[in-house]
């Protein structure tokens, strides 16, 4: 394959940044994945895992049973740092772009 075919469609990631990446010393998908963003479009590296991981197999030598598939983490919902700190007006949210609002209160205007 040419050094530009693109792996990771989401965030356009070609061959030739992934070894790059694999040069700097990336040894695994998350150390790639942090250098250059392969796996972190909306598809969440259901397309480029495999990819990846068979050019690091090619270019280390390692295994691909040695090479661990990326870490997967839980979708996560915004939260203010007002509810954190235990806030009790932070912790009801009327929109990710709205401010806090009290029970009761309409954030029509």
């Amino acid at each position: 394959m040419d050094k530009s075919t693109v792996v990771c469609r989401c965030e356009e990631v070609n061959i030739d940044e992934i070894e790059t990446a694999i040069k700097f010393g990336a040894e695994t998908f998350d150390d790639i994945k942090r250098i250059t963003r392969c796996g972190m479009g909306p598809c969440q590296s259901k397309v480029c895992l495999t990819p990846v991981r068979k050019i690091i197999h090619n270019y280390t030598g390692k295994q691909l049973n040695e090479i661990r598939p990326s870490r997967m983490r839980i979708p996560l919902k915004v939260v203010r740092m007002g509810a954190l700190a235990g806030k009790k007006e932070s912790a009801q949210i009327a929109s990710v772009f709205g401010e806090s609002v009290e029970e009761g209160e309409s954030t029509d205007e």
